[in-house]
């Protein structure tokens, strides 16, 4: 039996500590998640279920890759019932209703989460794809791939692992951290702002201070730098 306590601890911490090793294509992505029209139907689910919006869209992305006419729980047409696991769901009127009862009525049951911490977030989503990687101490591809947490290691069909291989989808972890980074409104509770958009604050933050105006470098056309032009002038002649 996985230790939910101890698997939120752990993802929370490298959350604290991941670096995105594929920038651009998450950035890519998490552009299409956030999208207005997007986020409006995420925002419909979360409404009807207490599920963050953001939970909803990186879910919608890992298990078929946005696809509207894919269904949260698998990825199988909703608008027939589905074969894969959970199976015999469906068929459903629309999206957002295959996308409630996923959420709803389908283990691990992400409506009746409390806790949507980083860790207790991650660590749901972790649960949806399957606590095999937890159970061997290991960062689960479904959340870690793409950043620096996770190397290798994947169950190629159900019961068989390989160490080897690597996952080549983009993890729900790095999705969050570059959508967070477009989206301001995505926060978890007592997470610090994404790893992401806190080094590209901190980068424009040291630029804005290397240039900004003072006494010796005043703005060009300020009154400051009037006075200088004529101090210097004075001091030239002498």
């Amino acid at each position: 039996m996985t230790d939910l306590n101890a698997l939120k601890s752990a993802n929370a911490k490298r959350w604290a500590n991941a670096k995105l090793t594929r920038t651009a294509s998450f950035t890519t992505v998490a552009k299409h998640l956030v999208a207005p029209d997007a986020k409006a139907r995420y925002l419909a689910v979360s409404a009807k279920t207490g599920v963050p919006w953001a939970f909803v869209a990186v879910a919608h992305e890992r298990e078929c890759s946005q696809d509207w006419t894919g269904s949260l729980a698998q990825g199988d047409p909703w608008n027939r019932v589905s074969v894969h696991v959970p199976a015999g769901r469906g068929p459903f009127k629309s999206w957002e209703d295959a996308a409630i009862d996923a959420l709803v009525n389908c283990a691990p049951h992400a409506a009746r989460n409390k806790d949507w911490s980083i860790g207790g977030a991650l660590s749901m989503l972790e649960q949806y794809n399957g606590l095999g990687y937890a159970a061997r101490g290991r960062p689960s591809p479904y959340i870690w791939s793409g950043t620096d947490q996770y190397v290798s290691g994947k169950y190629i069909r159900d019961g068989v692992y390989d160490p080897s291989t690597v996952d080549g989808q983009l993890g729900c972890a790095g999705l969050l951290m570059a959508m967070m980074a477009l989206d301001p409104t995505i926060t978890f509770p007592g997470t610090p702002v994404s790893p992401v958009k806190s080094v590209a604050a901190r980068t424009s933050t040291s630029i804005q201070r290397s240039g900004a105006p003072s006494i010796t470098q005043p703005s060009k056309g300020s009154l400051g730098a009037f006075v200088v032009s004529i101090l210097s002038a004075i001091f030239k002649r002498k």
